[in-house]
């Protein structure tokens, strides 16, 4: 498959993003476009470490769900997606947690799936800054893909590769408990 064909093929679009230019600060739209599948939001929070926000994270699903394991071991369409919200995070230390992340998920045998995560890590080679926004999406026929502020950065293939990335957040040893509730938690209705 030719890269503009991947490029659309898996592009991104907020449900807002387009229509309202005042939407495009909310990082975390109610619903998403992967591919020819709509993603609803199932649940969103941040990510902190030492009382600093990180990042803003939102899991989105074909259908709403609270149960970790079945999201996890699920072969369908669903997504994370990242808007990077403090000027600290950078490349070196996402990777770094990235690779955490994997271990913990993995209960440290990342043997079996090493190829995989050291593509996957080759996706975030490039410098990370604050306002930056990643879409993770798993597409069944083309595994994972990354696109970062709407461009390709890389697709990793494997169901084991995809359990154990969606692991890093709703896993029992998860990146952030309280992130994992969020993401786990359906949005109030405004």
């Amino acid at each position: 498959m030719s890269k503009t064909i991947l490029i659309a093929a898996f592009i991104i679009v907020g449900s807002c993003m387009f229509a309202n230019p005042s939407c495009s600060a909310d990082p975390l739209p109610a619903q998403i476009r992967a591919g020819e599948h709509r993603l609803i939001l199932n649940g969103s929070g941040a990510r902190k470490k030492n009382l600093l926000e990180l990042y803003v994270a939102g899991l989105y699903l074909k259908t709403p769900s609270n149960s970790s394991s079945q999201i996890i071991t699920a072969d369908e369409p669903m997504s994370i997606r990242i808007k990077i919200t403090s000027g600290f995070v950078s490349q070196s230390n996402l990777v770094e947690s990235l690779e955490v992340g994997f271990n913990n998920a993995t209960g440290g045998d990342t043997q079996n799936i090493r190829k995989e995560i050291d593509r996957f890590r080759e996706c975030f080679k490039d410098e990370i800054k604050k306002g930056d926004v990643f879409d993770i999406v798993y597409l069944p026929q083309h595994g994972v893909v990354v696109n970062k502020n709407g461009k390709l950065k890389g697709s990793v293939t494997g169901a084991n590769f995809k359990q154990a990335l969606f692991s890093i957040w709703l896993s029992d040893t998860p990146a952030d408990n309280d992130l994992k509730q969020a993401l786990l938690t359906p949005p109030k209705v405004r």
